[in-house]
């Protein structure tokens, strides 16, 4: 299985453009910058599934050679994209594709639901290309091309902003890609660390989790990361030491959070608890 992380920050990206934050201002200093988060995963290296669809996604996709479409030709690698959730960050960048002949799109119901209602994402897009809609349902597999398998695991209903009208519902999932004994779990939404949760990374070679805040309080107390659907990084360490297994890496990073900076000492403590910070256009073959 090969793993290519598109994009490693949270919504609006690493600096984010209208904020001057110390982790902001060290990030420019520094040169450094992070896009909105996806991945993309193969079992063959041929056939490739989007995870999520940032609105970075074509810089993304022109930056990764595996995905760029064979010489002389108009056809995409791209076999499909699999969303964990319907919030912005995930799904502007699927206007993007709009040139494409056809769209494989992966969900659960309500995400389905939520960008064909409250933003009728999929109705717009279905003007320009024949877009078809797969539902992932909790804990099923699902066959996908290239011998990989794909199992959802719902860890939350909760709502983006522009859907907060829509009955709550199966709004955030894991997803889990296995192919010949090999497993990656992506979990960017983790709200709380579960029996489910569990279950979806036993066993796994790879976890990408929820790397949104560093802190709970560090929006500030009176927006506690939990209250945002997130788990905070540092509540996570203990469990991640508990699990030797897998290889844990941290994705989804909001602009406010110092691992953001490569030399951040709040690093020091992710390393001891045997995980890591993923890097944008990071490689990983399982």
């Amino acid at each position: 299985m090969k793993v290519r992380f598109l994009g490693t920050a949270a919504g609006g990206g690493a600096p984010q453009w209208n904020c001057a934050c110390p982790v902001c201002e060290q990030a420019r200093a520094a040169g450094v910058s992070r896009t909105q988060d996806g991945v993309a995963v193969s079992g063959d290296g041929a056939a490739w599934y989007l995870v999520n669809a940032s609105p970075d996604l074509r810089a993304q996709l022109l930056a990764t050679p595996d995905l760029r479409p064979p010489a002389g030709t108009r056809r995409t690698p791209v076999r499909g994209i699999l969303f964990t959730s319907a919030e912005l960050d995930h799904t502007l960048g699927l206007l993007g594709l709009r040139e494409a002949a056809e769209l494989d799109v992966y969900a659960t119901a309500w995400v389905h639901d939520a960008l064909t209602t409250a933003f009728p994402l999929q109705a717009v897009l279905s003007g320009y290309t024949r877009v078809r809609r797969h539902d992932l349902r909790d804990g099923e597999p699902i066959e996908l091309a290239g011998g990989l398998r794909v199992t959802a695991t719902v860890l939350g209903s909760k709502r983006p902003r522009f859907a907060g009208d829509l009955v709550p519902g199966d709004a955030v999932s894991a997803l889990r890609f296995e192919t010949a004994g090999r497993s990656f779990v992506y979990a960017p939404g983790l709200a709380a660390w579960t029996p489910s949760f569990e279950r979806a990374i036993a066993g796994a070679d790879v976890v990408a989790l929820d790397g949104t805040f560093f802190t709970e309080d560090e929006m500030g107390a009176t927006r506690p990361a939990s209250g945002m659907g997130h788990l905070a990084v540092r509540e996570q360490l203990p469990l991640i030491a508990g699990h030797p297994g897998p290889r844990f890496l941290f994705t989804h990073l909001n602009n406010t959070n110092p691992l953001v900076l490569p030399d951040a000492p709040q690093l020091a403590e992710v390393t001891a608890a045997g995980a890591a910070v993923a890097a944008d256009g990071q490689s990983l073959e399982l």
